[in-house]
Parts: structure tokens; C-alpha cells; sequence
């Protein structure tokens, strides 16, 4: 029989802890962010909608963000037990220098969109973590600049193969004397994509003021306060244009870039040079048996070509054929720090973050940006103590095993030759058969053993 009592004061009193409250508004909301998703759902309701839809969105049905981030959903782990890691090392040597993380901040243009310290506090942040950043050709904020907030850690710089081909060894030339130690020379991005969201939002740069605009401001004053009362929004590398982002990018960008461009690039850099944007295994080999410095498996962002291939899924057959000492890194997708660890099992080098950083942004400048690294951090550490290993290097395929819910059809089969009347039936079924053997119905969820 239970033996009850009545309640005890001081016992009471032990149960009852209050927490002190926090006044920072900033520090209070960004504290209960435990996941990158919090810290997008917290950027929303601060943005402005065509901010955020910017930043959020994909090109056309947006099916390569969405396969890209359901390809790290649909990966299954494989812990080894009575393995020991009470202390796990996450640093990196990446393209001739270290890394806190297997992580770097990605390119990310018209950054001080989405929130007005834009590519600062990206930089401050990354440098304060130990880990690289990435200025866009399209950032809004001077490559000098950058390197004056970030004056002691690793900044890269991304370029894009302009129409006017003496920008582009311009921008190069500055951010070499600048000290940047890597170039992203990207590739994917010919034409603009097809950014739907835009489009229906009225999505311009600089943005402007509508109807539409100012009603969706009016729960959002801090935002349209950090707009109008600091410098104007720009590109801080280009000269300033105005339209909406898919005219900027086809007036800027040239479709006919080539390997000949690649050549010139190399010759005029003088650091690391990778290809962003590479989407197939022929390309992947072609260049790094051509002797670039790495390649950045990537679809943009799921922003220019939809229902292009998915890295993570590419990632370990281009490892396979480039050879495993070969710098090979990932993006697009990545939103937890179990999504890095994946990659760097798989034969990844190195990832880069680019929505992940920008939500972080948006929710709370530089301390968001703080908090999104921290988050990952946790993240990577916590999933490796939970695998039993100790170092990255100690990561490997056998791991994780990647589940796919997209198979690929085997390809049709010739065209029968001319089969006598008599014995059509009997060759249909014999056909169909035959068919059914090589094409059998896929399951909802098949596996491929990493």
C-alpha cells in the first residue's frame, strides 16, 4: 500500500527553481534556438517576406533544395560500441591551412538583405570560430572590408566569370592582395535560374516600396528601421545596378565560359583555386586531373538548375574515382552537424553552410551567426561521441549508409525484331516477363550501402 503524507514546505521549496530572467531580447530568443530549423522559424518572423523568400527559396519547384535535404534525412548511422570518446578533435587542414570544423561559411550575395550587418558578421563570426568564410562576387560588402573583420582568420572569395572579363581579374587581384588564401572559381551559374519566389514577391535590388511591401513591414519595423537608416544596400565589389536578381545576373554573367577561362584564373590567382558547382563524375575527374586545388560538389543551392543532381548522393562515387587524397567538398542542403559528419565519412574533405549561416543572420546578426556555428558545433561533436570515434579521420563509409527513395530506371530495352503472327502472344508474355525481371517496382525506400 502506498504511504502518503502531506507535502513537505522545505522539500517544496527544493523543487521549485525559478530561472533568472533574461532582458536581452536578442540573447533571450536566440538561447531557445537548439536547432538550425528554430533558428529559421525565428528569421521568418522577423524578415520581411520577400527577404526571407529570397534567402528560403529555390528555383522553379524547388525540387533539387528539397531532394538535397531529404537526402541527409534518409541516412542511417552505424555506431561502433565500447569505443571511447569522451573528447573528439573537429579540426581540419583544409587547402593549405586549419580549420576549427570540417565547415566553412559559403558565398552568399546581397547579404546585408537579409539582415544589416550582412557579411560582418559572417566574417567576425567565422573568425572567432577558426573557420573560413566566403565573400561572394555579388556580397555587399568590399573584399577590404572583410578582411578588416576578419584581419587574422581565412577568407576565400568567390568568383564569377563576368561578361566584362577584366572585372572578374579585377576582383581576383583584390582579393589577393588582400590575403585571401582560396578562390571559388563557380561554374553553375551561366544564365540565372528560374527564382520563382522572386518573381511573385516583386523581389527587386535595391528593394522597393509597395503596398504589399510596407503592409508586411508593419509587424517587422526593426528590419525597415536597419534598412533606411544605414548605407545603401548595393553591390560593395560591382558597380550598383538595380532590377530584379535574375536580370543582374544575366546582364552580368556569360554563358560561354569554358576551361579556357579556368586557365587564365589559374594563372592570375596566385592561392587555392577549386571549382564550384560540379555535378557529375566525368567533370569531377576531368578537373582534378587537370590540377585544380579541389572541387565543390554543388547545385547552388538547388537555385539555378532544378531537379539537378544531389551531392551528398554524388559524393562517394566521385571520391571513388578521383582518389581519396583528392580535395573534394560538399554543399547545398546541409541544416545539422549530423549532415557534416555524413560527408566527411563519405570522403568529403570539407563542407560549406550557406542558408544555415543566413538564418542565423537574420534571427540575430553576428550573435545568430554565433549561434548557428555553436548549434553545428554541438551537433558534430555529440553524433561522433555517439559513433565511438574520436578524430574526422576516424570517420568512414562503413559508418552510414545512404537510403535513396529516388532509383533510376534501367534504360529501355531494344526493339524486338519482327515476330511471325503466329507467335506474337507467346513472345508478349515472354516480353513481359523479361521486362518485369529487369524493372521490378521499386520500393518506397531502397538502400545503398555506403
Amino acid at each position: 500500500m502506498v504511504q502518503r503524507q502531506l507535502p513537505n514546505p522545505a522539500e517544496l521549496l527544493e523543487l521549485m527553481k525559478f530561472k533568472k530572467p533574461e532582458l536581452d531580447g536578442r540573447k533571450r530568443r536566440l538561447e531557445s534556438a537548439l536547432t538550425i530549423a528554430d533558428l529559421r522559424r525565428i528569421a521568418k518572423r522577423r524578415t520581411p517576406k520577400a527577404a526571407f523568400d529570397y534567402t528560403d527559396g529555390a528555383a522553379e519547384g524547388e525540387l533539387s533544395l528539397s531532394r538535397a535535404r531529404q537526402a541527409f534525412e534518409d541516412i542511417e548511422f552505424h555506431p561502433g560500441i565500447l569505443r571511447p570518446a569522451p573528447e573528439v578533435d573537429t579540426t581540419v587542414d583544409i587547402l593549405g591551412g586549419p580549420s576549427a570544423l570540417p565547415f566553412g561559411i559559403a558565398p552568399t550575395g546581397f547579404t546585408r538583405l537579409m539582415q544589416t550587418e550582412g557579411e560582418i558578421a559572417g566574417a567576425s563570426a567565422a573568425g572567432a570560430a577558426g573557420i573560413p568564410f566566403t565573400l561572394s562576387t555579388l556580397g555587399t560588402t568590399s573584399i577590404e572590408d572583410v578582411r578588416a573583420a576578419n584581419p587574422g582568420g581565412r577568407n576565400w572569395f568567390q568568383l564569377y566569370v563576368m561578361r566584362d572579363r577584366e572585372i572578374s581579374y579585377e576582383l581576383a587581384r583584390r582579393a589577393a592582395a588582400a590575403g585571401f588564401d582560396t578562390l571559388q572559381f563557380t561554374v553553375d551559374t551561366p544564365v540565372a535560374g528560374a527564382r520563382l519566389r522572386d518573381k511573385r514577391n516583386g523581389f527587386s535590388i535595391p528593394p522597393q516600396l509597395t503596398l504589399g511591401t510596407i503592409v508586411n513591414a508593419i509587424p517587422r519595423p526593426w528590419w525597415w528601421y536597419d534598412f533606411l537608416t544605414t548605407p545603401k544596400l548595393e553591390f560593395a565589389s560591382l558597380q550598383a545596378t538595380g532590377g530584379t536578381v535574375g536580370e543582374l545576373l544575366n546582364a552580368a554573367m556569360d554563358p560561354t565560359i569554358s576551361y579556357d577561362d579556368l586557365a587564365i584564373i589559374r594563372d592570375l590567382w596566385p592561392g587555392k583555386i577549386v571549382v564550384k558547382g560540379v555535378q557529375n563524375v566525368e567533370d569531377s575527374v576531368r578537373l582534378v586531373d587537370a590540377g585544380v586545388d579541389g572541387i565543390i560538389l554543388s547545385n547552388h543551392g538547388g537555385r539555378q538548375l532544378d531537379r539537378a543532381p544531389i551531392p551528398f548522393h554524388l559524393l562517394p562515387t566521385v571520391v571513388r574515382e578521383v582518389g581519396k587524397d583528392a580535395t573534394v567538398m560538399i554543399d547545398t542542403g546541409i541544416m545539422n552537424g549530423a549532415d557534416i559528419v555524413a560527408s566527411i565519412a563519405l570522403g568529403a574533405k570539407f563542407t560549406l553552410i550557406g542558408r544555415a549561416y543566413l538564418y542565423g543572420l537574420m534571427a540575430g546578426g553576428r550573435q545568430g551567426v554565433d549561434r548557428t556555428i555553436t548549434i553545428l558545433r554541438t551537433e558534430i561533436e555529440r553524433t561522433m561521441k555517439l559513433l565511438g570515434v574520436s578524430t574526422l579521420a576516424e570517420l568512414q563509409p562503413s559508418h552510414v549508409t545512404q537510403l535513396t527513395r529516388l532509383m533510376p530506371l534501367a534504360p529501355p530495352a531494344a526493339a524486338p525484331t519482327r515476330t511471325p503472327r503466329a507467335t506474337k502472344a507467346s513472345a508478349a508474355k515472354v516480353g513481359a516477363a523479361r521486362n518485369a525481371k529487369a524493372n521490378p517496382a521499386p520500393p518506397n525506400i531502397e538502400v545503398n550501402g555506403a
